[in-house]
């Protein structure tokens, strides 16, 4: 149901009135609100996970693993936390502030909106809501319109627990999200795609709203020629063929070192079949296409001709085989966009220098994998990526302790436990003066006080 604009100016409205109550400055308020969230998941994961079977064919085990379980372990890593990361944090006090005493003071920016995607809509609209309730925010949550089975239960959710004027859930498809995003925020949380990233911030700018956009790209994957082949077939099947390859982190492609590309693809064939079996389309546990425009787009990613393995599809069910595509190059279809879908390309390197020249031809990625030893050092440090793995994939991004987030070309800012909660807040810096203070900072200035000075700071 779309949602006037009307409606949501009255909602951002109420937000912004109840912020300034003073409500949701306290802790206990945050703590019950994140407790609340956290029963209702608990007590209705049923829900949550036919609703994901329902948009993307998740199976109840991948519905939970990665969704589910992402959002309860967040949940219960702020509830204990919060407290902690609200207090005042001294901080040491330089020469020209003796004496006194200095403390930063984490305060939250006020009223927020939430705009979620649909790949993976239980776990990228509740974590940084979590992040968002922790901080002492209120918060407007928009979620795709192309997930509708489990943004019906969300909103179930929201409007069930907490008070529109704190909590508020809007649906709609374009017309929604152009009247959310002109109305006025104190800061913006955005994931989804490079293109509608590039508009919320365009539009953030023009009232100078801070904004965090988790967007995307095309993330390598480097085998290199000491690597561990049959593991790294084995998780890269699983980080690239997870959610039928609708993964904002997922290996786009793959470099690898040719003199062991053979050993390897034949491994990567033998971990597919293991994962999905010899027909993956009548896999009940195989993921789904989100709609017929994105089946469409992936299918036509596909060269035939270079098809290792793989290569089937079945639009009535909008399911696409997994499907490794070997002897590409730059100019192929599937290396000219983030691919979104179970399609993996094979290309080979025989350098350091070759693979960095290839990797930046789609700058800045949100994720870089490397498999091996030799060359891991160099990866990581020379080349711009927002965060990655060494002998694996995707689990980067499964810890409270690390903040998960892009860079450049793939996003800006971060989140995940503190640093989640961090990016809903403005970080205050105090001094406290105690006591006098030095005579050398009051006019009149003189050539004696400056060498007083220089004689202070060497």
């Amino acid at each position: 149901m779309q949602q006037t604009e009307q409606t949501i100016f009255k909602i951002v409205k109420s937000q912004k009135e109840f912020f300034e109550s003073g409500a949701t400055l306290s802790v206990s308020y945050r703590q019950r609100a994140l407790q609340k969230l956290q029963d209702w998941i608990r007590n209705n994961t049923d829900l949550l996970l036919a609703a994901l079977q329902e948009d993307l064919g998740k199976s109840r085990c991948e519905g939970f693993m990665t969704e589910i379980s992402l959002v309860l372990s967040e949940l219960k890593y702020l509830r204990r936390h919060t407290a902690s990361f609200a207090r005042p944090k001294r901080a040491r006090i330089s020469l020209a502030q003796f004496p006194g005493k200095s403390f930063t003071l984490a305060v939250p920016y006020g009223t927020a909106l939430i705009m979620s995607p649909w790949n993976y809509p239980v776990q990228l609209t509740l974590c940084p809501l979590a992040d968002c309730i922790a901080a002492g925010n209120c918060a407007l949550v928009k979620p795709s319109a192309y997930a509708p089975a489990t943004a019906k239960i969300l909103e179930k959710l929201i409007t069930s627990l907490f008070p529109r004027e704190y909590i508020a859930f809007v649906s709609g498809g374009r017309e929604t999200n152009a009247a959310v995003l002109r109305q006025k925020y104190d800061i913006i949380f955005f994931t989804g795609g490079k293109t509608v990233g590039t508009l919320v911030a365009e539009t953030a700018a023009k009232t100078l709203t801070p904004v965090v956009l988790e967007l995307g790209g095309k993330s390598p994957c480097i085998v290199d020629s000491d690597a561990d082949l049959r593991l790294a077939a084995k998780r890269i099947a699983f980080g690239k063929f997870l959610n039928a390859g609708q993964t904002c982190v997922a290996p786009d492609y793959v470099l690898i070192s040719p003199q062991v590309k053979d050993k390897f693809l034949q491994a990567l064939k033998e971990e597919i079949q293991a994962l999905y079996g010899e027909n993956p389309l009548q896999n009940d546990s195989y993921p789904h296409m989100i709609n017929e425009k994105h089946f469409d787009r992936v299918t036509g990613l596909i060269d035939a001709e270079k098809v290792y393995f793989g290569g089937k599809s079945d639009r009535s069910l909008l399911k696409i085989q997994p499907t490794v595509l070997d002897g590409c190059t730059l100019s192929d279809g599937a290396m000219q966009e983030e691919i979104f879908g179970p399609v993996l390309p094979v290309l080979t390197f025989s350098s350091f220098e070759e693979a960095k020249q290839l990797i930046e031809k789609n700058a800045n990625p949100l994720a870089l994998y490397y498999f091996g030893k030799q060359n891991a050092d160099r990866f990581l440090r020379e080349i711009s990526f927002g965060g990655g793995c060494i002998n694996d994939t995707i689990l980067h991004l499964a810890s409270h302790h690390m903040g998960f987030g892009g860079v450049g070309e793939s996003g800006m800012g971060a989140y995940h436990g503190k640093t989640g909660f961090l990016a809903f807040s403005h970080v205050k810096s105090i001094f406290v003066r105690k006591g006098g203070d030095l005579s050398l900072r009051y006019p009149p200035y003189s050539d004696k006080k400056l060498r007083s000075l220089r004689r202070l700071y060497r």
